[in-house]
């Protein structure tokens, strides 16, 4: 008997993601406070977004992923293009004040993680998932060295991601729209589950997961249990420099989160050059508020992402100017679970 994609889950798993992120939270405080006295320098002179990176010597990635945290914690508020320390952070972080407490926090600066994170935000550059994984968790293109081409690391973190994706799946399936695609290309699409939900929603519908040899293995395991490998295609290649399979929609499931903006405005335009008039390309990510402010989950989840991968959480409307860019018109935000959402754009 085939297994089930489309069965929700009978409970929301989503407070355990935001109790598993909450760490970072201490994490990006801590180096805020020990490594950059950031809110002594805010509460001396407001600084724009520039002038911060220049300041404390950190890429626009890094710094975008600090002020989103302290803002969503609600210790930096962005006025009039300028940060500036919050009323409490003012009175309890910024060094000399009556009622600092920087001193307290300072206490865990040389702990482990704050210390990676400390190097991710200085150096711009993911750390690895465990020690004995050669390259980073989660991303792989051509000039990376990535987890995802050792057999063993790439089947251990394919399956990691799967069991987010199992619980979220049912709710992509029931939202999106593919009743005029006859075929779906799920483009890093790892082990298909999404892909495979789909096939079970749309018995016409073909789809292609487009991944790297080593994840494709467990993805063809996938399809066998799933009971769809007749209608689910595995091809491997570099979605950056490898030709895309034509097709009428292209699905990027927790994709463009794992790269920068240029990486990231790159696939966007691929994908709208690969699909027809009317076609449709498919973000499936976590949208942070357009002002990059939160909410505070996400800020969490953004500095997970900056540690595990080349990227970070991205807010609808940044995601809407590349669709935009590239001739498309995007659609409503339909949310799925785990505090992620579909946003699609058409080809117009």
């Amino acid at each position: 008997m085939p297994l089930d994609a489309l069965t929700p889950p009978q409970t929301d798993p989503t407070p355990i993601f935001e109790v598993f992120r909450n760490g970072y939270a201490t994490e990006l405080l801590t180096v805020a406070v020990a490594d950059f006295d950031l809110f002594t320098r805010l509460q001396r002179t407001p600084l724009t977004f520039e002038e911060i990176c220049h300041h404390l010597q950190l890429a626009p990635r890094a710094a975008h992923v600090l002020l989103t945290a302290l803002r969503s914690m609600g210790l930096v508020l962005l006025q009039q293009g300028r940060y500036v320390p919050s009323a409490a952070a003012a009175e309890h972080l910024v060094s000399g004040e009556y009622f600092e407490v920087g001193g307290y926090v300072g206490l865990v600066a040389d702990a482990p993680h704050v210390r990676a994170m400390a190097r991710c935000l200085k150096t711009n550059q993911p750390m690895k998932n465990r020690e004995e994984d050669s390259g980073a968790a989660f991303i792989f293109r051509e000039g990376v060295s990535s987890a995802m081409e050792q057999e063993q690391s790439a089947r251990r973190l394919t399956l990691a991601l799967a069991g987010r994706a199992k619980n979220v799946a049912p709710s992509l399936a029931a939202r999106i729209d593919l009743t005029q695609t006859r075929t779906l290309l799920d483009l890093g699409g790892g082990t298909g589950i999404y892909s495979i939900a789909c096939l079970q929603k749309y018995p016409h519908l073909k789809a292609i997961v487009f991944d790297h040899p080593q994840v494709l293995k467990v993805a063809a395991e996938m399809a066998q249990a799933y009971g769809v490998a007749d209608r689910l295609l595995l091809q491997a290649g570099d979605m950056f420099t490898d030709p895309l399979p034509k097709c009428e929609a292209i699905l990027l499931s927790n994709v463009l989160h794992d790269w920068d903006v240029p990486e990231c405005e790159k696939l966007v335009a691929r994908c709208a050059q690969t699909i027809p008039q009317g076609g449709q390309v498919i973000i499936h990510d976590v949208f942070l508020n357009d002002d990059l402010g939160g909410p505070f989950a996400l800020a969490m989840y953004s500095a997970a992402l900056f540690t595990l991968t080349e990227g970070r959480a991205y807010s609808a409307e940044e995601y809407r100017t590349w669709l935009r860019a590239n001739g498309l018109s995007p659609q409503p935000i339909q949310p799925t679970l785990v505090h992620c959402g579909l946003l699609s754009g058409i080809l117009m």
